[in-house]
């Protein structure tokens, strides 16, 4: 007779497993591991595929029902994304751990690593490792619709200055750049006296009319206009319109102050130059240093024009300077600038040299000025001025020549210009010949006002080497501690390798 062997005895504190009798340490189902799991399935009713929602153009995931986030690959914003598309099969298991696992780049898979746990039978907790993946899809956002359509908008902002020269249109599309104030616009749009900012939503335009007028000096108005109506819903579809209007002053204009708004400026002269336009309208007397403020309000309280445009400046030359140390301050009278100087001048036309005529000024410019340097100004002798405060002015007060800035080598200066602005991407008219020399003229102007510059963002060419200071003709040049260096972004927003998976 041939005896079989006993089955091998538990080891002390071991039970047998009731399905397959391996000896296991005792638990309330008195199965194994492999037995439990063969019998119950924790991750039953939780799907292991599922579609993620990717819109190319702006590079954001749809979180149901309609907000679009943006998200970095394997970022925790996406991996919160992703769990809450199971988050009601996830509520009958306790989730422990959850993480991507990384994905050939151009799969468009995104594959996330679950661990849950569950108490299944007689009370015994159960853990488990399973793999969800998700399928990226395509699906183009409701704002990318409408920059591709490019006419479905629901607010414009219409910015207009009534002037000659767009010196302040260029100052207000750096300070734009600077402030990002663009990223939400459907188009812009140029006009021949002004931009037009489209936008997908009211609030966003009204936004950059705030920005505006807090920027520059200007007056706003709003209309709307109704598209549809659905009776059913009481839901109004509209279009509101925006209009902001600049005040119709630039840099180096040679303004005419009403009486009643010079006397309550300090009893300055009526005859005034705008050194500079911010948020306020910079006035600087060119026979006192007296200086003022005007924002938006004054100004169209007590309105003024300029007397002459841009064009109208002409060349002289300093034949004789000199500065006057103390000026006594007349009644009344306000404050006086630190950083120009007090002069008196004789001026000729580089146009009259052959003549003897010689003009006498005084100038604010007598820190930069000196005999033999050529100045542009304007010539009010020997013009009409058609203007309805100049004309009741006594003669005596007009002076006959204000000098506004003085004159380098222009072709020289654009030679030596190794920096660089960055500009708005815009639909433009037919490009004029004038525009050029006006982008030049506010060129000029940053290289010789500190103070606007520090609201603009200069960035450095790499391409024009810098170049020495020997041949300097004293010519205003910004230095390499005030430029940024031009940054090119390569890669997606997404970042990292997988960036490309997705595009």
């Amino acid at each position: 007779m041939e005896y079989l062997p006993a089955p091998a005895a538990p080891a002390q504190g071991h039970i047998l497993c009731c399905q397959c009798g391996v000896p296991i340490p005792p638990n309330p189902a008195n199965m194994c591991v492999g037995c439990l799991r063969a019998q119950v399935d924790i991750t039953e009713g939780i799907p292991k595929q599922g579609t993620v929602h990717f819109c190319k153009q702006c590079e954001r995931y749809l979180q149901p029902p309609g907000t679009w986030i943006q998200c970095a690959l394997e970022s925790r914003e996406l991996l919160a994304l992703c769990l809450k598309k199971i988050k009601a099969s996830l509520s009958k298991v306790r989730l422990i751990d959850a993480g991507f696992i990384w994905t050939e780049p151009h799969s468009k898979r995104l594959k996330l690593k679950l661990a849950v746990q569950k108490e299944v039978i007689n009370g015994a907790v159960l853990q488990q490792v399973f793999v969800v993946e998700y399928v990226v899809q395509s699906q183009m956002c409701e704002d990318c619709h409408r920059i591709e359509a490019k006419d479905f908008w629901k607010a414009v902002v219409q910015v207009r200055q009534k002037t000659v020269h767009k010196k302040t249109f260029y100052y207000l599309e750096q300070l734009i750049l600077k402030h990002r104030l663009h990223q939400n616009t459907l188009r812009i749009k140029e006009i021949h006296d002004g931009l037009d900012f489209y936008y997908s939503s009211k609030q966003h335009a009204q936004k950059m009319v705030d920005f505006l007028q807090c920027t520059v000096p200007s007056r706003s108005k709003s209309s709307q206009r109704l598209i549809s109506h659905d009776i059913h819903s009481n839901v109004y579809n509209y279009k509101s319109t925006f209009s902001v209007e600049i005040v119709p002053i630039c840099k180096d204009n040679v303004v005419c102050l009403s009486p009643k708004l010079a006397q309550s400026l300090g009893n300055m002269s009526q005859i005034c130059v705008c050194i500079r336009v911010t948020s306020t309208i910079h006035l600087i007397d060119p026979r006192t240093l007296q200086i003022a403020e005007i924002d938006g309000n004054t100004y169209w309280r007590h309105p003024f024009n300029s007397l002459f445009h841009p064009k109208q400046l002409e060349e002289f030359i300093i034949m004789d300077i000199n500065r006057v140390h103390e000026k006594k301050k007349g009644a009344g009278a306000g404050a006086r600038s630190n950083k120009h100087t007090l002069a008196e001048a004789w001026v000729r036309k580089t146009s009259e040299l052959d003549t003897d005529h010689q003009y006498f000024c005084s100038t604010h410019l007598g820190h930069i000025l000196n005999p033999g340097d050529l100045v542009l100004g304007f010539d009010l002798a020997n013009c009409n001025l058609n203007d309805e405060f100049a004309n009741k002015m006594n003669p005596q007060h007009i002076p006959d020549v204000v000098l506004i800035k003085k004159s380098y080598d222009r072709s020289k200066r654009q030679r030596r210009r190794n920096w660089k602005l960055k500009e708005l991407e815009r639909d433009r008219e037919a490009p004029d010949t004038d525009d050029e020399r006006q982008y030049q003229d506010f060129l000029e102007d940053l290289e010789e006002d500190e103070t606007i510059r520090k609201n603009v963002n200069i960035y450095r060419n790499a391409d024009i080497p810098v170049e020495s200071d020997t041949d300097d003709d004293g010519a205003p040049r910004i230095s390499l501690a005030e430029m940024l260096e031009d940054l090119h972004i390569s890669q997606d927003a997404t970042g990292g390798e997988g960036a490309e998976m997705l595009t």
